[in-house]
């Protein structure tokens, strides 16, 4: 079977959108399925849309990486976008060309610092993992390349200086908070490091735009159990194949001009240019992941296992449901109600993507810190709003203590718990899982009690939150009483 080409798609009369030629404009840090899927999935609408006319070269972060597998088909490979949208089944294909090559900068370094010299050059995207905006002293000016991607980064900025041409606008979609904030104190410090002059120090600051993004896909990737059927469909061998699901969504804080360079809007792409990304963060964690976590240990310890079965279920979707719509939306500020429950609709259809399996057990690694960042400043927001607890996250936090109260022993770093006769592991910090562990034998009163007076688990926020121990006590009676399904029944007024 022929490799995918440009040559291979004309002869067989590929009718779908390529762009076999363009300026590189884009240098992107990162050739992994998520920016594959993401970003260059974006670029590659805005040139059939919207007249980029923009290729992307991508750059490895690290020393071994995909750069040969996606020259060696000419920067093309086929994106599936698979998942539910208003409740119907999606399966879309696209041949994405708006990459133009991958470069390894560990051998190809003079390629790589060529790119600065490019004058068309104007946009620099990273996605480096979360440890990749990260500053390592240990990097010289003189390596080829520096180790750590913002000393990559700080060299082929100081290059671009050096040929006096204008600087980019650079657009992290690394998972911390700030990112473009903190890559730029990282570039900031090798300009202390290596004595670099103040002169590159302003035109780092004045020339270039660092800009903080939030970026939200699921992205699968390379489907190795049907990559050989996939590819017998295709009619062509496709070595880097990409799947995610449909859902995109990406919100960019800087100023309103990039828009004239970068067409979004004309495009009719998920993506927003916002003078502040914190809200649409807020959005994400407290609604996306608080549905998640308010959910999980409750529907696992129901007899679920997968997330999508959850929203087959009638009670759990219910709990979900009112979690969001009564208890999450209703005390979030800054955003427009519409938006929110348009959000909290494609939630919905995520959490029901036939094409992923998402294991409850995964999700509920980590459990203690998750539901502190995720659902407890929504209660507390809730009680202060509202004078009155939410139902359904207190109730959360019950389920959260009667699936790790299940843990009798450690084993590997986790505690073995049993459901219907089965072992499961709860993983999480090991003091987090010593502190459950020394309360095994312990009764309703004493667990609650003990677990919401942690201070080092929740600070004192919950022990001084008037009525919630009472409340949590009483619904872990419900669950011993009627079992986790017909306590989540009940606890949404069903």
């Amino acid at each position: 079977m022929e490799k995918l080409s440009y040559k291979l798609l004309e002869e067989k009369g590929y009718d779908g959108y390529l762009l076999k030629d363009a300026p590189e404009r884009v240098l992107q840090f990162g050739e992994g399925n998520f920016l594959r899927a993401f970003v260059d999935y974006f670029i590659d609408l805005m040139n059939e849309k919207a007249g980029f006319n923009s290729k992307v070269v991508l750059c490895q972060p690290i020393e071994h990486g995909l750069a040969d597998m996606i020259n060696d088909q000419e920067g093309l490979y086929t994106l599936y976008l698979r998942g539910q949208e208003n409740g119907q089944k999606v399966n879309n294909k696209r041949v994405i060309s708006s990459v133009s090559r991958c470069l390894n900068p560990y051998r190809e370094f003079d390629e790589f610092l060529a790119c600065a010299k490019n004058p068309e050059m104007r946009f620099i995207v990273s996605n480096t993992t979360e440890a990749g905006i990260a500053y390592d002293p240990s990097c010289k000016p003189e390596d080829r390349p520096c180790a750590s991607f913002p000393g990559k980064l700080t060299q082929f900025l100081y290059e671009r200086f050096n040929n006096k041409l204008p600087g980019f606008i650079i657009l992290s979609c690394e998972l911390i908070d700030r990112n473009g904030d903190e890559l730029l104190k990282c570039v900031n410090k090798y300009i202390d490091q290596w004595g670099l002059s103040e002169e590159f120090r302003d035109f780092v600051y004045n020339d270039n735009i660092f800009c903080s993004t939030l970026v939200d896909r699921i992205v699968p990737g390379y489907p190795r159990a049907e990559a050989d059927a996939i590819c017998e469909e295709l009619g062509y061998k496709d070595n880097i194949i990409d799947t995610a699901e449909v859902f995109g969504a990406w919100v960019i804080e800087g100023p309103q001009k990039i828009k004239k360079e970068f067409p979004v809007e004309e495009a009719g792409l998920p993506i927003l240019v916002v003078d502040n990304v914190d809200p649409y963060k807020k959005r994400k964690v407290r609604i996306l992941n608080g549905a998640h976590t308010s959910m999980i240990m409750g529907a696992y310890l129901a007899g679920q296992n997968i997330v999508r079965d959850c929203m087959k279920d009638d009670v759990i979707r219910g709990y979900m449901n009112k979690a969001l719509y009564d208890e999450i939306i209703p005390v979030l500020k800054g955003l427009d109600k519409k938006d929110l429950e348009d959000f909290a609709a494609a939630v919905t259809d995520r959490f029901a993507n036939p094409f992923i399996d998402h294991e409850l057990l995964s999700i509920s690694l980590n459990s203690a810190s998750k539901w502190k960042a995720r659902v407890m400043y929504t209660v507390l927001e809730y009680y202060e709003q509202k004078k009155e607890l939410p139902k359904v996250l207190t109730f959360s936090f019950a389920a959260f203590l009667a699936f790790y109260h299940r843990g009798y022993e450690k084993r590997e770093g986790a505690l073995v718990a049993e459901r219907d006769s089965n072992e499961y592991l709860i993983k999480d910090d090991e003091w987090v899982l010593d502190a459950f562990l020394a309360l095994k034998d312990a009764d309703n009163e004493k667990l609650a009690r003990d677990i919401i007076a942690n201070e080092k688990m929740w600070g004192d926020a919950l022990i001084k939150l008037s009525g919630f121990e009472e409340a949590v006590i009483k619904d872990l009676a419900l669950i011993d009483e009627k079992g986790m399904y017909e306590a989540m029944r009940e606890v949404q007024g069903e």
